[in-house]
């Protein structure tokens, strides 16, 4: 199949080459034209918040938390920073060095100048001077358990614009569940909902990402949830946006501490720590 039939003019044949969206020849099969799909889906959800930034200032500076190969932020650079935000910014956080290493060097082969990669967990980049003292976008797709919420706080930290998330593996809050299920049975049938294994599990990662959006509303944030169609390499596909509108809002830190108390998660209020 030909190469130029659905790939966007201007974009980097090597990138999608490594990033295996292309055979070495250049081509696509439909394996690969179902990975573009994705990128593109993707995408869509990420470039109006790119723009909106943008109009702020032309310097455009956006973190990719948890980003293993950093496919994504390779995408955004390619597919926006290379023409529209030549002085923008992006910087990959990731624990692994073989894989900070690697992107670095995949970097500079494609002659992507505003790309940095940081060996760093995302709770010490907060405190990092290696990061800018605030910036534009914030994005965590499957930064596994608490990374999640780490990159909220992150966001807060930096002043953040915009929060795009793909939450995975949320296992703590699960296991906080278990431990105080036989306290609680005897106080509230909800915690029917939670007795069986699987339905503690299930449950701890939908409360888990509640609790987050009540958190990030009581910060200012405007929230949109929504799903991640057609996202096949993942179970795990709800999308969190979270847009900050300058006004706090109380009313969402009263019920932020309103569940927690009610589904007996009081020992993780720091976690999902409120404005005083």
């Amino acid at each position: 199949m030909s190469k130029t039939h659905e790939i966007r003019p201007g974009q980097s044949v090597e990138l999608l080459k490594e990033l295996h969206i292309l055979t070495r020849d250049g081509k696509m099969n439909q394996d690969s034209r179902r990975k573009l799909k994705q990128v593109y889906h993707l995408f869509q959800f990420i470039e109006p918040l790119l723009r909106d930034a943008l109009q702020q200032h032309a310097t455009l500076s956006l973190v990719d938390h948890g980003a293993g190969k950093s496919y994504l932020g390779f995408i955004l650079y390619d597919l926006f920073f290379k023409e529209h935000a030549a002085q923008g910014h992006i910087w990959g956080i990731e624990t692994r060095e073989e894989l900070v290493t690697h992107s670095r060097e995949l970097a500079t082969r494609l002659d992507f100048p505003g790309m940095s990669f940081e060996n760093l967990s995302v709770a010490d980049s907060i405190t990092s001077d290696a990061l800018p003292a605030t910036v534009d976008v914030v994005t965590a797709l499957h930064a596994c358990n608490t990374a999640t919420d780490d990159a909220i706080h992150f966001a807060l930290a930096k002043h953040a614009r915009h929060i795009v998330l793909v939450p995975c593996c949320q296992a703590e809050v699960a296991s906080v569940l278990r431990k105080n299920k036989g306290r609680d049975m005897a106080k509230s049938a909800l915690t029917e909902l939670w007795r069986h294994p699987l339905h503690t599990r299930e449950f701890g990662s939908q409360i888990t990402n509640v609790l987050r959006c009540l958190q990030l509303e009581a910060h200012g944030y405007k929230v949109n949830v929504t799903e991640l169609v057609g996202w096949e390499h993942s179970m795990k596909n709800e999308l969190i946006v979270a847009t900050h509108t300058g006004q706090s809002n109380p009313r969402a830190a009263r019920r932020l501490q309103d569940v927690l108390e009610s589904v007996g998660l009081e020992e993780l209020s720091d976690r999902f720590f409120v404005p005083a």
